[in-house]
């Protein structure tokens, strides 16, 4: 099984990021899980010059909508007007604990690669990996 180099998880609540941390772990499916509490500390990791992050590299970035500061809208409008080779080192899937159509059809026009409910489980993780970097989660 391929890795990915960087998982960031974008969520406000400390107990979520803590398990979906853990589980990512012990699945073994990157070699750095990083969290930001909200879109703003999100951008400044994707943006950081030395960040390392470009299309051979990428970074699954698992978004939830409603945070505080910079919430999952503004980030993806911020997002969708960073530079191109920035955009596409990323795959942004929106994390969230409903599948609101008002929400999904709000997103139609930005940069999503897909939807997910919370919390994270071992087969949607292997779904995701699968679909957007054709690699499914080793056995365990």
């Amino acid at each position: 099984m391929r890795r990915i180099r960087t998982i960031l998880l974008v969520d406000d609540d400390e107990t979520t990021n803590f398990l979906h941390q853990r589980l990512l772990f012990r699945l073994n499916v990157s070699d750095r899980v990083l969290v930001a509490r909200n879109g703003a500390q999100a951008l400044k990791i994707l943006t950081q010059p030395n960040a390392r992050f470009n299309p051979t590299n990428p970074v699954l970035v698992l978004l939830d909508l409603n945070m505080p500061v910079v919430d999952g809208f503004e980030f993806l409008k911020a997002f969708q007007a960073l530079p191109s080779v920035q955009q596409r080192s990323a795959v942004v899937v929106v994390l969230t604990s409903s599948l609101n159509t008002q929400d999904m059809d709000r997103s139609n026009n930005l940069p999503v690669a897909g939807f997910l409910t919370k919390p994270l489980d071992k087969v949607k993780i292997d779904s995701l990996l699968h679909l957007h970097f054709g690699s499914p989660v080793a056995a365990e």
